[in-house]
């Protein structure tokens, strides 16, 4: 991170900021309006995308075009540009397009950059309920119907205690969902069907953990900035990256981390 140096730091986080507001622009106008159409990007499952998918990636892009044109982008619904500046804008104009249909304010726009160590600064938007969650560059703040504050992971629970979320039973092979059992049985409280809005709540020190698996770049890596800059981590089923996508596990805690890791643990479930 030492190679950014403030004035770079600034440049990323005004982009990021505009490219929220763009993608949060496209999204309202859609958002719980009649006749919004959804199509299924695959005939083997329901996996739904929208006008306002491709409308509010396609602000975000000409945003970058204008502001970083020798940025790279990773976006889900156009795929990759490359880019000559070491750095990649990692977009997901609305995570959570199951909800999105449905009416209900779970979705969010995920926005990450980063270099080739992972993301660097992140952002979390739910243009509906007016919250925005970011972090990175060693800070982690919201912006909603309260105010501004600060976001900080909370510490000091247990399994026992915790509150656990997840997209889960959706996704996930059967060994998986024996693991991520492993998990719940001892959690507190399980909640499902979140999507990214759940990390949001992590890194506002709501909740506890956060396990997913199946996800794709896009999905991860905004999450894993603002919620390692409140303090919690991200990481793998092994406890290595996550910013490739795959299996996630999200903590409020080093501590309760090293507690679930083990029963995440697939080769003492697959038997």
């Amino acid at each position: 991170m030492s190679r950014y140096d403030s004035r770079e730091r600034h440049s990323l986080v005004e982009t990021a900021e505009a490219l929220a507001d763009a993608a949060r622009a496209v999204t309202l106008r859609y958002f719980r309006t009649e006749g919004l159409e959804a199509e299924s990007k695959t005939a083997a499952e329901y996996d739904p995308v929208t006008a306002a998918d491709r409308g509010a990636e396609q602000a975000m892009r000409a945003e970058l075009a204008r502001r970083r044109p020798d940025d790279a982008i990773l976006g889900e619904e156009f795929g990759a540009r490359p880019g000559t500046s070491g750095l990649t804008w990692v977009l997901d104009p609305i995570d959570g397009t199951r909800g999105f249909i449905s009416g209900t304010p779970t979705w969010g726009v995920l926005i990450a950059v980063g270099d080739a160590t992972g993301p660097l600064y992140g952002v979390i938007d739910q243009p509906y309920i007016g919250e925005r969650f970011r972090g990175g560059f060693g800070k982690a703040w919201c912006d909603g119907p309260p105010g501004r504050r600060p976001l900080r992971a909370r510490t000091g629970r247990s399994l026992d205690q915790a509150i656990l979320f997840t997209t889960f039973p959706e996704i996930g092979t059967e060994a998986e969902r024996r693991a991520f059992r492993n998990v719940s049985a001892r959690a507190r409280l399980t909640r499902y069907g979140m999507d990214c809005y759940a990390y949001a709540l992590l890194a506002a020190g709501h909740i506890d953990l956060v396990i997913e698996c199946g996800l794709n770049p896009y999905d991860i890596q905004a999450p894993i900035a603002v919620i390692r800059a409140a303090g919690g981590i991200v990481t793998d089923w092994q406890g290595g990256p996550a910013h490739g996508g795959g299996r996630a596990i999200a903590a409020a805690s080093p501590e309760l981390h090293a507690e679930v890791l083990p029963l995440l643990d697939l080769s003492e479930v697959s038997a």
